[in-house]
Protein backbone atom coordinates (compact mmCIF):
# COMPACT_ATOMS: atom_id res chain seq x y z
CA UNK A 1 0.00 0.00 0.00
CA UNK A 2 1.49 3.74 -1.05
CA UNK A 3 1.04 7.02 1.28
CA UNK A 4 2.28 9.51 0.97
CA UNK A 5 4.17 11.32 3.82
CA UNK A 6 3.59 14.67 2.73
CA UNK A 7 0.20 14.86 1.24
CA UNK A 8 -0.03 18.71 0.67
CA UNK A 9 2.42 17.90 -2.04
CA UNK A 10 -0.46 16.28 -4.11
CA UNK A 11 -1.13 19.48 -4.82
CA UNK A 12 1.25 19.87 -7.73
CA UNK A 13 -0.77 17.65 -9.62
CA UNK A 14 -3.36 19.93 -10.83
CA UNK A 15 -1.37 21.94 -12.80
CA UNK A 16 -0.22 18.87 -14.64
CA UNK A 17 -4.23 17.86 -14.84
CA UNK A 18 -4.15 21.63 -16.66
CA UNK A 19 -1.37 20.56 -18.95
CA UNK A 20 -2.99 17.16 -19.56
CA UNK A 21 -6.60 18.74 -20.26
CA UNK A 22 -4.82 21.62 -22.51
CA UNK A 23 -3.29 19.38 -24.64
CA UNK A 24 -6.66 17.51 -25.13
CA UNK A 25 -8.40 20.82 -25.89
CA UNK A 26 -5.57 21.93 -28.55
CA UNK A 27 -5.94 18.50 -30.40
CA UNK A 28 -9.45 18.71 -30.43
CA UNK A 29 -9.53 22.67 -31.73
CA UNK A 30 -6.63 21.39 -34.38
CA UNK A 31 -9.31 18.87 -35.75
CA UNK A 32 -12.18 20.91 -35.88
CA UNK A 33 -9.99 23.67 -37.73
CA UNK A 34 -9.34 20.87 -40.05
CA UNK A 35 -12.57 20.03 -41.35
CA UNK A 36 -13.48 23.05 -42.25
CA UNK A 37 -11.30 22.71 -45.01
CA UNK A 38 -13.75 21.74 -48.07
CA UNK A 39 -10.98 21.42 -50.33
CA UNK A 40 -8.57 17.92 -48.89
CA UNK A 41 -5.84 18.03 -51.94
CA UNK A 42 -5.38 21.97 -50.45
CA UNK A 43 -5.19 21.15 -46.91
CA UNK A 44 -2.28 18.33 -47.70
CA UNK A 45 -0.43 21.09 -49.14
CA UNK A 46 -1.32 23.63 -46.27
CA UNK A 47 -0.57 21.39 -43.77
CA UNK A 48 1.82 18.45 -44.27
CA UNK A 49 1.55 14.70 -43.72
CA UNK A 50 2.20 13.96 -39.80
CA UNK A 51 3.31 10.96 -37.74
CA UNK A 52 -0.37 10.63 -36.79
CA UNK A 53 -1.02 8.77 -33.50
CA UNK A 54 2.95 8.58 -33.00
CA UNK A 55 2.96 12.30 -32.13
CA UNK A 56 0.71 11.59 -28.92
CA UNK A 57 3.44 9.11 -26.97
CA UNK A 58 5.96 11.93 -26.73
CA UNK A 59 3.54 14.01 -25.43
CA UNK A 60 2.19 11.20 -23.25
CA UNK A 61 5.15 10.25 -21.97
CA UNK A 62 6.46 14.02 -20.93
CA UNK A 63 2.98 14.35 -19.23
CA UNK A 64 3.85 10.83 -17.53
CA UNK A 65 6.94 12.49 -16.13
CA UNK A 66 5.36 15.36 -14.84
CA UNK A 67 3.28 13.17 -13.52
CA UNK A 68 5.56 11.32 -11.65
CA UNK A 69 7.51 14.46 -10.55
CA UNK A 70 4.06 15.89 -8.73
CA UNK A 71 3.77 12.17 -6.84
CA UNK A 72 7.72 12.73 -5.65
CA UNK A 73 6.71 16.31 -4.04
CA UNK A 74 4.14 14.65 -1.64
CA UNK A 75 7.05 11.77 -0.72
CA UNK A 76 5.66 8.46 -1.55
CA UNK A 77 6.17 5.18 1.02
CA UNK A 78 5.82 1.72 0.98
CA UNK A 79 4.33 0.21 3.92
CA UNK A 80 6.34 -2.85 5.12
CA UNK A 81 6.52 -5.24 8.08
CA UNK A 82 9.80 -4.78 10.24
CA UNK A 83 10.52 -6.89 13.27
CA UNK A 84 10.71 -5.73 16.72
CA UNK A 85 12.25 -7.38 19.90
CA UNK A 86 9.25 -7.00 22.43
CA UNK A 87 11.39 -7.86 25.53
CA UNK A 88 11.24 -4.78 27.97
CA UNK A 89 13.20 -3.87 31.12
CA UNK A 90 11.92 -1.22 33.07
CA UNK A 91 14.26 0.59 35.68
CA UNK A 92 12.44 2.37 38.53
CA UNK A 93 14.54 5.01 40.34
CA UNK A 94 14.22 6.46 44.05
CA UNK A 95 14.66 10.36 43.31
CA UNK A 96 13.31 10.87 47.18
CA UNK A 97 15.74 12.79 50.07
CA UNK A 98 17.00 10.55 51.63
CA UNK A 99 18.65 9.20 48.04
CA UNK A 100 20.76 12.16 48.96
CA UNK A 101 22.53 10.83 51.75
CA UNK A 102 26.24 10.41 51.37
CA UNK A 103 26.98 7.16 53.20
CA UNK A 104 27.16 6.09 49.73
CA UNK A 105 29.81 8.14 47.86
CA UNK A 106 29.37 10.62 46.05
CA UNK A 107 25.62 10.23 46.97
CA UNK A 108 22.98 7.25 46.83
CA UNK A 109 20.98 8.74 44.48
CA UNK A 110 24.37 9.38 42.39
CA UNK A 111 25.10 6.13 42.91
CA UNK A 112 22.00 4.36 41.82
CA UNK A 113 22.26 6.68 38.62
CA UNK A 114 25.87 5.44 37.87
CA UNK A 115 24.97 1.81 38.50
CA UNK A 116 21.23 2.93 35.88
CA UNK A 117 23.84 3.85 33.38
CA UNK A 118 26.39 1.14 33.61
CA UNK A 119 23.49 -1.48 33.12
CA UNK A 120 21.63 0.54 30.17
CA UNK A 121 25.06 0.08 28.23
CA UNK A 122 25.29 -3.20 28.49
CA UNK A 123 22.09 -4.31 28.54
CA UNK A 124 21.99 -6.54 24.92
CA UNK A 125 20.61 -3.95 21.92
CA UNK A 126 17.70 -5.69 21.01
CA UNK A 127 15.68 -5.12 24.29
CA UNK A 128 13.46 -2.14 25.46
CA UNK A 129 14.75 -0.42 27.95
CA UNK A 130 12.20 2.23 30.27
CA UNK A 131 12.60 4.54 33.37
CA UNK A 132 10.43 5.44 36.07
CA UNK A 133 10.99 7.96 38.69
CA UNK A 134 9.51 8.17 41.84
CA UNK A 135 9.22 10.19 45.13
CA UNK A 136 5.22 11.29 46.33
CA UNK A 137 4.54 9.93 42.66
CA UNK A 138 5.98 7.41 40.71
CA UNK A 139 6.33 8.91 37.06
CA UNK A 140 7.27 6.90 33.62
CA UNK A 141 10.55 9.66 32.43
CA UNK A 142 11.36 7.51 29.31
CA UNK A 143 8.80 5.09 28.17
CA UNK A 144 10.47 1.69 26.57
CA UNK A 145 12.67 2.06 23.68
CA UNK A 146 16.15 0.89 22.29
CA UNK A 147 17.44 4.41 22.45
CA UNK A 148 20.65 4.35 24.65
CA UNK A 149 20.61 7.71 24.62
CA UNK A 150 17.94 8.53 25.57
CA UNK A 151 18.15 6.74 28.49
CA UNK A 152 21.31 7.86 29.72
CA UNK A 153 19.92 11.52 29.60
CA UNK A 154 16.71 10.60 31.41
CA UNK A 155 18.96 9.04 34.18
CA UNK A 156 21.00 11.99 34.17
CA UNK A 157 18.56 14.43 34.75
CA UNK A 158 16.69 13.06 37.97
CA UNK A 159 16.07 15.32 40.67
CA UNK A 160 15.04 14.89 43.88
CA UNK A 161 11.74 15.41 45.66
CA UNK A 162 10.14 14.68 48.81
CA UNK A 163 8.11 11.20 50.03
CA UNK A 164 9.03 7.75 48.56
CA UNK A 165 6.03 5.50 46.83
CA UNK A 166 7.92 2.56 46.03
CA UNK A 167 4.68 0.69 45.19
CA UNK A 168 3.68 3.58 42.88
CA UNK A 169 7.21 2.81 40.77
CA UNK A 170 6.56 -0.89 40.43
CA UNK A 171 2.50 -0.37 39.70
CA UNK A 172 3.76 2.79 36.83
CA UNK A 173 6.50 0.16 35.29
CA UNK A 174 3.54 -2.68 35.19
CA UNK A 175 1.75 0.41 32.96
CA UNK A 176 4.62 1.05 30.73
CA UNK A 177 5.20 -2.41 29.94
CA UNK A 178 1.61 -2.97 29.38
CA UNK A 179 1.71 -0.47 26.85
CA UNK A 180 4.38 -2.26 24.60
CA UNK A 181 2.52 -2.86 21.38
CA UNK A 182 1.68 -6.72 20.83
CA UNK A 183 2.74 -6.11 17.10
CA UNK A 184 1.35 -9.34 15.96
CA UNK A 185 2.91 -11.32 18.94
CA UNK A 186 0.61 -13.39 21.25
CA UNK A 187 0.48 -12.46 24.82
CA UNK A 188 2.41 -9.84 26.87
CA UNK A 189 6.21 -8.79 26.29
CA UNK A 190 8.44 -10.95 28.30
CA UNK A 191 9.80 -7.74 30.82
CA UNK A 192 11.62 -6.98 34.46
CA UNK A 193 11.53 -4.76 36.59
CA UNK A 194 14.74 -3.25 38.48
CA UNK A 195 13.90 -1.36 41.37
CA UNK A 196 16.59 1.12 42.83
CA UNK A 197 16.19 2.62 46.29
CA UNK A 198 17.21 2.74 49.65
CA UNK A 199 13.68 1.32 50.90
CA UNK A 200 11.16 2.67 52.97
CA UNK A 201 8.01 3.30 51.58
CA UNK A 202 6.11 6.38 53.07
CA UNK A 203 3.42 7.01 50.04
CA UNK A 204 1.15 5.45 47.91
CA UNK A 205 -0.16 1.77 47.95
CA UNK A 206 1.75 -0.86 49.61
CA UNK A 207 4.92 -2.69 48.83
CA UNK A 208 2.90 -5.77 49.77
CA UNK A 209 0.23 -4.87 46.83
CA UNK A 210 2.79 -3.88 44.49
CA UNK A 211 4.38 -7.67 44.87
CA UNK A 212 0.55 -9.23 44.08
CA UNK A 213 0.33 -6.64 40.94
CA UNK A 214 3.55 -8.05 39.46
CA UNK A 215 2.99 -11.76 40.30
CA UNK A 216 -0.47 -11.07 38.15
CA UNK A 217 1.71 -9.65 35.40
CA UNK A 218 4.11 -12.42 35.75
CA UNK A 219 6.97 -9.71 36.17
CA UNK A 220 9.93 -10.14 38.46
CA UNK A 221 11.10 -7.29 40.08
CA UNK A 222 14.55 -7.28 40.93
CA UNK A 223 15.67 -4.75 44.27
CA UNK A 224 19.00 -2.76 44.93
CA UNK A 225 19.32 -1.35 48.46
CA UNK A 226 21.18 1.97 48.36
CA UNK A 227 22.90 3.05 51.59
CA UNK A 228 23.46 2.00 55.07
CA UNK A 229 22.18 1.95 58.32
CA UNK A 230 24.38 5.30 59.53
CA UNK A 231 22.28 7.38 56.48
CA UNK A 232 21.64 10.74 57.38
CA UNK A 233 20.27 13.72 55.36
CA UNK A 234 20.28 17.61 56.67
CA UNK A 235 16.58 18.69 55.60
CA UNK A 236 16.13 22.64 56.86
CA UNK A 237 19.18 22.40 58.94
CA UNK A 238 17.75 18.97 61.06
CA UNK A 239 19.77 15.71 60.46
CA UNK A 240 17.65 12.81 59.79
CA UNK A 241 18.43 9.54 60.17
CA UNK A 242 17.31 7.29 56.74
CA UNK A 243 18.36 3.97 57.15
CA UNK A 244 17.78 0.88 54.59
CA UNK A 245 15.03 -0.96 54.44
CA UNK A 246 16.63 -4.27 53.00
CA UNK A 247 13.79 -6.27 54.25
CA UNK A 248 11.14 -5.01 52.11
CA UNK A 249 13.17 -4.98 49.11
CA UNK A 250 14.31 -8.66 49.90
CA UNK A 251 11.18 -9.93 50.31
CA UNK A 252 9.75 -7.78 46.99
CA UNK A 253 12.37 -9.54 44.79
CA UNK A 254 11.29 -12.93 46.40
CA UNK A 255 7.88 -12.75 46.35
CA UNK A 256 8.18 -11.41 42.67
CA UNK A 257 10.89 -14.24 41.53
CA UNK A 258 13.12 -11.37 40.86
CA UNK A 259 16.62 -11.04 42.55
CA UNK A 260 17.95 -8.60 45.42
CA UNK A 261 21.01 -7.04 45.78
CA UNK A 262 22.73 -4.34 48.21
CA UNK A 263 25.82 -3.71 46.43
CA UNK A 264 25.52 -3.97 42.69
CA UNK A 265 28.16 -4.39 39.63
CA UNK A 266 26.74 -4.08 35.73
CA UNK A 267 27.99 -7.98 35.67
CA UNK A 268 25.60 -8.95 38.59
CA UNK A 269 22.97 -7.11 36.94
CA UNK A 270 23.42 -9.09 34.03
CA UNK A 271 21.12 -11.97 35.48
CA UNK A 272 18.00 -9.74 35.45
CA UNK A 273 17.85 -10.43 31.77
CA UNK A 274 19.67 -13.09 30.93
CA UNK A 275 16.75 -15.50 31.31
CA UNK A 276 14.35 -13.38 29.97
CA UNK A 277 13.80 -14.97 26.54
CA UNK A 278 12.84 -12.89 23.47
CA UNK A 279 9.10 -11.44 22.01
CA UNK A 280 9.26 -10.79 18.32
CA UNK A 281 6.85 -8.66 16.95
CA UNK A 282 5.94 -6.52 13.74
CA UNK A 283 5.80 -3.11 13.41
CA UNK A 284 4.57 -1.35 10.04
CA UNK A 285 6.96 1.18 8.78
CA UNK A 286 7.43 3.61 6.18
CA UNK A 287 9.82 2.69 3.04
CA UNK A 288 9.82 6.35 0.96
CA UNK A 289 10.42 5.65 -2.53
CA UNK A 290 10.76 9.28 -3.54
CA UNK A 291 13.88 8.65 -5.48
CA UNK A 292 12.07 5.66 -7.91
CA UNK A 293 9.20 8.12 -8.66
CA UNK A 294 11.96 10.72 -9.73
CA UNK A 295 14.60 8.23 -11.60
CA UNK A 296 11.03 7.08 -13.38
CA UNK A 297 10.33 10.75 -14.37
CA UNK A 298 13.87 11.18 -15.51
CA UNK A 299 13.17 8.27 -18.08
CA UNK A 300 9.83 8.83 -19.07
CA UNK A 301 11.35 12.28 -19.76
CA UNK A 302 14.11 10.95 -21.87
CA UNK A 303 11.40 8.79 -23.60
CA UNK A 304 9.58 11.74 -24.20
CA UNK A 305 12.28 13.76 -25.54
CA UNK A 306 13.69 10.68 -28.29
CA UNK A 307 10.15 10.26 -29.47
CA UNK A 308 9.80 13.79 -30.23
CA UNK A 309 13.16 13.92 -32.24
CA UNK A 310 12.38 10.77 -33.67
CA UNK A 311 9.35 12.00 -35.22
CA UNK A 312 9.41 15.69 -35.39
CA UNK A 313 12.46 18.23 -35.22
CA UNK A 314 11.79 19.47 -32.07
CA UNK A 315 11.64 18.77 -28.49
CA UNK A 316 8.05 17.92 -26.83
Amino acid sequence: MIRFLQPWGLLSLLPVMGMAGGYLWRQWRRRMYAVRFSNLALLRTIAPAQPGWRRHLSAGAFLLALLALALAVARPAMERQEPMERATVMLAIDVSLSMEATDVAPSRLQAAQQAAVDFVRQLPDRHQVGLVSFARTAQVVVSPTTDRDEMVRGIENLRLAEATATGEAVFAALEAIRQVPSDGAEGPPPARILLLTDGYRTYGRTVEEAARAAVAAGVPVSTIAFGTDQGVVDIGGQLYRVPVDRESMARLAEDTGGRFYEAATAAELSAVYEDMGSSIGYRTVPYEITQWMVAGALGLGLLAGGLSLRWTPRLP
